[in-house]
């Protein structure tokens, strides 16, 4: 029997077998240990700023708050915009999570518009997903009760705190201040993100859209502390915002509002301008429109009416609308004569009725049968004689009546600080060859002569250029802004304005004719006598009777009817006071009216005598033929600007005067 061999153990080698893993393998638990260590430390120490503002972010998010507006007041303090508290329903996009859902659902608890949603989307389109996005303003308090208990349905929708703006004075000044209304895909296009962050309103038309810049301000922020559905728990840190400027306009409500009045509903526009620096004192368009229709989205149904309105409330017809000036140009046809030579003051005209161009038999005639006889030109003026000035406009030619009366900023804009202000026509060469390749003819510079043919002006232009003549000569750029005011405790500082060019008269002998002519027209036996009875100061003024339509025979027309005539003609007058120190310039446009001084001249008497109780004078006696004539018919409003001559009154209308 064969034995094996035994085989020994070396527990020696076992051993150091045993401690060479274990050191191997206490060496890699160490090495783990400290590349452990190594990264809490550079996690928690190093990087502690950072992951400790993402974690904040989780929990903290910045609430944009947008800036008050600025309010708008009158020259005297008066309150013509306001800012006033509401509530509003607005959803963050990214806290919704399913935002069809959410807009199909909420309707049954806060009734929603199709222009709501409409509007609402497309701003979520062109906003960030964090931004709060109104989706129904000015709630009432029935909706905010109503969503207040069905909230919890709604995750990332909220009902937030806003101040809406407020026209106290609603329709008296629509067309000056303007109104603001909702910021819509457009204007998210192009305004500043950062300053408009928050903000839901921007402004329209009117001082609201000319001084947004100043009226904005500057949006704050505050960090708040939301749960994980999104909710506020906190307000934790608040920068506030800047609040726009105040803006004191040189308006007066007292001003416009009587002049609103004795337009006694009757289609037109009126302007006052202080002729010593071209403060606008009144701007009246009538009829008008309330402006708190607009703020916070005007109903399908208001705005239907207001677009289908025969009367067109939402026409500025001081701004936009353009009307033949006819006799109210006449003093600035003198003037360019004295200007240029072509007439001395002592100079006389034969008028029998009618004047023919020398060499033609065509002849243009004077609304007065017979004529007046023979006149100078302050009896010209005062009388308002139509052979005077159709011998006088061919005598200065086109070329320098156009050159000259484009000095008083006819056929050009006035650059009053408003919107959308259109030049008119004023009658030239030029202006004919971009709209007709017949030349220009010598009857065409007649009755330009008398404020007819292709004469349009406004009614802004029209006092501007009154307003110049007021002040000898030195034109000043109308403007609305008087004063700005940062905050209700700061002193509102005066915005300078400085005249915007030298006189466009040489010698002051010249204004010396024009104004004792124009002075004649109401204190002599002129076209607007009776109308400076009892005032106390004397008035300078001239009226204006414009043709609507072209003569179609050269027979006088007998009907004198008011309201057959108010169907034909346009009633304009200007006037100053007082006569040696004019401080007030006024025109009056009524779009029907059988004569300017009969129909204007008393709206223009009115303004002039609340000016005089708002410069602390006594209330003056009417003048006895100040009441004012039953409305006239309607009759459709001007178009903004004519697009070719045969939208004016042809080259053969005569001017109608205004002796009745």
């Amino acid at each position: 029997m064969k034995l094996g061999r035994t085989a020994f153990k070396e527990s020696r080698g076992e051993a150091d077998l045993f401690r060479r893993r274990a050191f191997a393998g206490f060496f890699l638990i160490l090495i783990g240990l400290v590349a452990l260590v190594g990264r809490y430390v550079v996690l928690q120490v190093q990087r502690h700023d950072e992951f400790a503002l993402r974690s904040q972010q989780n929990s903290i998010k910045p609430r944009p708050i947008p800036p008050a507006r600025g309010l708008i007041y009158d020259r005297n303090g008066v309150l013509l915009a306001d800012n006033v508290p509401a509530f509003r329903l607005e959803a963050t996009p990214d806290q919704v999570p399913d935002m069809d859902k959410m807009l199909a659902t909420i309707g049954s608890v806060v009734p929603l518009s199709d222009e709501d949603i409409e509007t609402f989307r497309k701003q979520v389109k062109q906003g960030r997903r964090f931004d709060g996005v109104p989706l129904k303003l000015k709630m009432t308090e029935d909706e905010i009760a109503r969503f207040a208990i069905n909230q919890w349905r709604f995750p990332g929708v909220e009902i937030v705190p806003y101040l809406t703006r407020r026209y106290p004075l609603g329709a008296h000044m629509a067309h000056v201040v303007g109104y603001v209304s909702r910021i819509d895909a457009d204007d998210v296009a192009r305004l500043d993100p950062t300053r408009y962050k928050g903000t839901t309103h921007v402004g329209r038309i009117g001082i609201e859209r000319s001084y947004e810049d100043l009226l904005h301000g500057t949006p704050g922020y505050e960090l708040v502390e939301v749960n994980a559905d999104g909710r506020v728990q906190q307000v934790l840190e608040t920068h506030a915002p800047t609040p726009g400027k105040n803006l004191y306009l040189s308006i007066d409500v007292r001003l416009q509002k009587a002049a609103e009045d004795a337009f006694n509903g009757r289609l037109g526009a009126a302007v006052a301008i202080d002729p010593r620096n071209g403060q606008v004192l009144a701007f009246v368009s009538v009829p008008s429109f309330d402006p708190n229709l607009f703020v916070n989205g005007i109903s399908g149904q208001d705005y239907h009416s207001l677009m289908t309105s025969e009367d067109k409330p939402l026409y500025n017809r001081a701004l936009r609308g353009v009307y033949p000036p006819g006799s109210t140009v006449k003093p600035f046809v003198a003037l360019a004569g004295l200007e240029y030579g072509v007439r001395r003051p002592g100079d006389t005209v034969l008028s029998t009725g009618e004047f023919c161009i020398p060499g033609q038999s065509r002849c243009y005639r004077d609304d007065k049968q017979g004529g007046d006889g023979t006149v100078n030109m302050v009896r010209a003026i005062e009388l308002s004689t139509n052979t005077y000035f159709y011998r006088l406009a061919l005598d200065l030619g086109i070329d320098r009546f156009s050159t000259f009366l484009r000095k008083f900023s006819f056929g050009e804009k006035t650059g009053i600080d408003l919107v959308g202000e259109v030049p008119g026509v004023l009658p030239s060469r030029e202006w004919k060859a971009t709209r007709s390749k017949a030349g220009w003819y010598p009857g065409e510079t007649i009755i330009s002569g008398i404020g007819q043919g292709y004469w349009a002006v406004t009614a802004l232009q029209l006092a501007h250029a009154t307003a110049t003549v007021a002040g000898k000569g030195v034109p000043y750029t109308p403007h609305l802004l008087m004063r700005t005011q940062d905050g209700v405790d700061a002193q509102p500082l005066d915005v300078p304005w400085s005249s915007s060019g030298p006189s466009v008269i040489t010698k002051t002998a010249n204004w010396d004719v024009i104004n004792q002519g124009m002075t004649a027209v109401i204190n002599g036996v002129g076209t607007g006598k009776g109308l400076g009875i009892g005032f106390p100061y004397v008035i300078a003024g001239k009226s204006g009777t414009a043709e609507r339509f072209s003569r179609t025979t050269n027979a006088y027309d007998t009907r004198k009817s008011t309201a057959y005539l108010a169907t034909r003609h346009r009633a304009l007058f200007i006037a100053f006071t007082p006569a040696e120190d004019p401080k007030i310039a006024v025109a009056v446009i009524l779009e029907a009216g059988a004569w300017g001084a009969k129909d204007s001249g008393p709206i223009a008497r009115k303004l002039l005598d609340q000016w005089v109780v708002d410069e602390g004078g006594e209330r003056p006696a009417p003048p006895a033929s100040s009441a004012l004539p039953p409305p006239a018919p309607a009759v459709p409003p001007p178009t903004q600007e004519p697009a070719d001559p045969s939208e004016l009154a042809p080259a053969d209308a005569a001017s109608t005067e205004d002796t009745p």
